[in-house]
Parts: structure tokens; sequence; C-alpha cells
């Protein structure tokens, strides 16, 4: 069983800052893809920024110049790092990302829980 759990979110003013985790853990031999989405109430969920696992990043045209994503193979984790926030940015944030379990199995997605980004203007 693989779980991701994201951590890092809150309520910060306008122009703030916040830094958001994912570590994955349980069954894991490998992880491609890890991403982040997020989810504004009465709005559909969409891709935020995506990462290899060598590293190349690509971002929504919302946030690029504002976030960063990266990630740490050894732990297992991404990170967004976003700066110059602004209340648009305000939304449930989820992470996800593409394990494989075990040698014998093929690559599978799974999600986070999702951690609250709240912008204050």
């Amino acid at each position: 069983q693989v779980q991701l759990v994201e951590s890092g979110g809150g309520l910060v003013q306008a122009g703030g800052s916040l830094r958001l985790s994912c570590v994955a853990s349980g069954s894991i031999f490998s992880i491609n893809t890890m991403r982040w989405y997020r989810q504004a109430p009465g709005k559909q969920r969409e891709l935020v920024a995506h990462i290899t696992s060598g590293g190349s990043a690509n971002y929504a045209d919302s946030v690029k110049g504002r976030f960063t994503i990266s990630r740490d193979n050894a732990k297992n984790t991404v990170y967004l790092q976003m700066n110059s926030l602004k209340p648009e940015d305000t939304a449930v944030h989820y992470c996800y990302a593409d394990v494989r379990p075990s040698i014998k199995l093929a690559y599978m997605g799974y999600w986070g829980r999702g951690t609250q980004v709240t912008v204050s203007s």
C-alpha cells in the first residue's frame, strides 16, 4: 500500500509564501512523475506543476515565475514553493505520484488527501 501525505498549507496574506511538502511512503520500488494539483471551490481540479524523476519541471501558466516544484528522490518527497501568492491561489492542493510498488507491478497513480491553502487579500 502506498500513501501520500501533504503538509505545509495554511492561511497567508497576498504576496506571501508557503512551501508544501508531500511524502510518499509504503511499498515503493520507484516513483516516476510527481505532480501538484489544486481545486478551488466550485471549480475543476487543475494541474499546477509536475516534475519527472530526472528533475524536469513544467508549470501551469497561472503560476509560472511564482511557484517552483522540486523533489528529493532519496526521501520520496516532492515540494512546491509558492511565492507572491494571490487570492486566486486559494484552493485545496493535492499531491499525485506515479508509483511502481514492486518490480513485479506496473506504475499506478496515487493521490494524497490534500492540504488547504488560503490567501487573504
